[in-house]
């Protein structure tokens, strides 16, 4: 937690003095009259013609334990595929994205299993939602829309490194609702959404859960604070009723051409009136140089302290992983990702090795190819 705390402490000082800086930019022109300008620009809207895009990836994983983290759970010394989407989007006052993907990936990103573990239809969908944007300065969307939660994606295109952090593969992977974009002013920007159950596309638990973001942009650097609540589990004559609550801060800078540094730390809570608070928190440092246009070596350095056991069930256990991945182009949109990753706990047993032992540290070498169109 004291590394948690400290890299909280750091990263709002850094925001906070990027901020200041701004300031006089802001006091020209005040967010008000900006706001308007934006709001009066009815048909500024730009339209745009049908994209098609989409990825193909695979990998080959050799390591102690499976990762306790999304997507690399494939056989040990083996080939494994990833996921393949094609994605159909048009932009404009009203526009839609329709976002289909195939795969273990997208089976582990998209849910929709019937009661009995099988794959539905639902599965194949990993976004599906309209949009309609009345105003420069404002956004509405609905339907089925990857997360504004956390640093990376699902998409392995998006990301510097192939395996993914805890703090993605714990947060939320999408929602199912509706929320507004609204641009406060060239650098502010704030969502506010109302979403059903988190990660599923068919609301089981009553109630609404709310999501809000506040941005800031400004150059080179970039911050996002999330929030994410809602009831997790109904009261039955068994159990009480768990509210949920999850806070995130995320940010980028791209100091300069090649060198580049991204943030991210969350909390999430388990409340009921009954059985008290359980919580896990963590913190991920992310860094990248572009040694050549053909190579770029990526690190990500995370520590989760998991001290209820809420993620792997042994109270007061914490967790550091260190990710060593490359980023070979070797065709315009071929990416090699050789990747090393080390992950230590402080209990026995967070980690279960291919022949059921118990770990208390693993260690996988990972490569992957990516193609994007």
């Amino acid at each position: 937690m004291r590394i948690f705390y400290s890299a909280v402490c750091l990263f709002v000082f850094v925001s906070l003095a990027n901020i200041s800086f701004a300031q006089d930019d802001v006091l020209q022109e005040s967010l008000v009259s900006r706001f308007k300008q934006r709001w009066s620009k009815q048909d500024s809207v730009p339209e745009s013609p049908l994209v098609i895009r989409g990825a193909v990836d695979a990998y080959f994983l050799a390591g102690k334990a499976p990762l306790p983290t999304s997507f690399t759970g494939g056989t040990n010394n083996s080939f494994s595929l990833g996921m393949a989407n094609v994605i159909l989007s048009k932009e404009g006052k009203v526009g839609f994205v329709a976002d289909l993907a195939f795969g273990p990936r997208a089976e582990g990103a998209n849910g929709g299993f019937d009661a009995d573990g099988k794959v539905t239809t639902l599965t194949a969908i990993k976004q599906l939602y309209v949009t309609y944007a009345p105003f420069e300065a404002l956004k509405f969307t609905l339907g089925n829309f990857s997360t504004f939660y956390g640093y990376e994606l699902i998409d392995a295109p998006l990301n510097v490194n192939y395996s993914t952090s805890y703090l993605f593969s714990y947060g939320p992977f999408f929602h199912t609702g509706v929320k507004a974009n609204v641009a406060l002013s060239d650098k502010f920007g704030a969502m506010i959404g109302v979403f059903g159950d988190t990660d599923t596309k068919i609301d089981v638990v009553k109630g609404q859960h709310l999501g809000a973001q506040l941005s800031y942009v400004n150059g080179n650097f970039s911050t996002y604070l999330n929030y994410l609540g809602g009831r997790f589990a109904e009261e039955t004559e068994d159990s009480p009723e768990i509210m949920s609550n999850q806070f995130d801060i995320t940010a980028s800078f791209q100091a300069t051409e090649k060198f580049g540094l991204g943030f991210n730390a969350a909390m999430r809570t388990l409340s009921s009136d009954s059985d008290g608070d359980a919580s896990w928190s963590g913190a991920a440092l992310y860094a990248k140089y572009a040694f050549s246009d053909s190579f770029l070596f990526g690190v990500r350095a995370e520590t989760i302290d998991d001290k209820d056991g809420f993620l792997f069930g042994e109270e007061d256990n914490n967790i550091f992983a260190l990710t060593l991945s490359g980023n070979v182009t070797i065709a315009k949109n071929l990416r090699l990702i050789p990747e090393l990753r080390f992950d230590s706990a402080k209990a026995t047993g967070t980690f279960t090795s291919y022949s059921d032992e118990a770990l208390k540290a693993n260690s996988v070498f990972l490569l992957a190819a990516v193609y994007s169109f």
